[in-house]
């Protein structure tokens, strides 16, 4: 049995504010935060399935990107929206470790997926001729599987570090889920290698996924610079910034929640997880699809298909 959880199967998670006047406002605030998560992107991946226009890799990439945001978020606010409605802050043992293995399989595969659509564009922009050749059916149906795969191992060896030691006392988790750090510090064994062995995996799928994006980025922007006409210029780029925004969000909160030292953690690491678990999640179909001509023409024939059934 992994260390000592036959005595006391329990941990308590301390949630976002001991405030009692903070938790009906912040309940209603994260409800529609996450009813606004779901509607965006269950709205895109059915858009992209029903609307042939939409067949192609960039959207095959976004409607896996949407499921990742759908299950990860599910992972984390109905928990947290129970906590701040009932007050009950007791998860079991097999609650904990399930909760935080999900949740970092889901965030691995979003940062694999983040840099497949990069690269995507970057071989749309730069090298179009090569795009069907490169982009064909099967292959993107093979990154968005490596991206699993890796996410699958990376969440394994995360979950191990995480609860493979012994935890006595008091097991309040201070944070509003079950995440690496916090439950960490609640071990009573040496937690210095499983840390190490953590920060390290999560060092290579950020700053490796990181990487694949910001060169993609680069090369697609250089060659934005280098377009003739303006209005394709200025549409290519707002494409690629509004892309950036996205990432620099998601990799900015990730980086300083994983990686900065143990010892230097404190309050601040709440605000940061709720721009990654709870608002990047909702903001991600708004700035990849709603700024499109091809989402909006097929939104727009959709609605006419159901207007003439009615």
């Amino acid at each position: 049995a992994m260390g000592g959880n036959h005595t006391q199967p329990k941990f308590i998670l301390l949630g976002i504010t001991d405030t009692p006047w903070a938790q009906a406002p912040l309940f209603g605030l994260f409800l529609l935060i996450y009813i606004v998560t779901l509607a965006g992107n269950v709205g895109l991946m059915v858009l992209v399935w029903v609307a042939p226009s939409l067949h192609t890799p960039m959207y095959f990439f976004l409607a896996h990107f949407s499921l990742a945001d759908v299950c990860y978020s599910t992972v984390i606010s109905p928990r947290m929206l129970t906590d701040l409605l009932f007050g009950n802050k007791t998860i079991s043992w097999a609650g904990c470790v399930t909760q935080f293995h999900l949740f970092a399989l889901f965030v691995t595969a979003e940062c694999h997926l983040l840099a497949a659509m990069a690269y995507d564009r970057h071989v749309a922009i730069c090298h179009p001729l090569l795009y069907v050749t490169v982009a064909s059916p099967r292959a993107c149906w093979q990154l968005v599987a490596w991206s699993y795969l890796v996410a699958s191992l990376s969440a394994l060896v995360y979950t191990g570090c995480t609860f493979g030691g012994s935890f006595c006392g008091p097991r309040r988790v201070d944070h509003f889920f079950c995440d690496a750090i916090p439950v960490l510090r609640l071990a009573c064994s040496d937690t210095r290698g499983s840390e190490a062995a953590i920060f390290a995996l999560a060092a290579a799928n950020g700053l490796g996924t990181g990487a694949v994006i910001l060169l993609s980025y680069g090369r697609v922007l250089h060659a934005v610079l280098g377009m003739r006409s303006a209005p394709s210029r200025a549409r290519a780029f707002r494409t690629c910034a509004s892309h950036l925004a996205s990432v620099s969000l998601f990799y900015g909160t990730l980086f300083f929640m994983y990686l900065q030292p143990a010892s230097r953690h404190g309050s601040r690491d709440k605000v940061a997880s709720v721009f990654y678990t709870v608002v990047s999640p909702m903001l991600n179909p708004f700035i990849y699809s709603l700024r499109n001509k091809e989402v909006k023409a097929a939104l727009g024939k959709c609605r006419r298909r159901i207007l003439n059934h009615c």
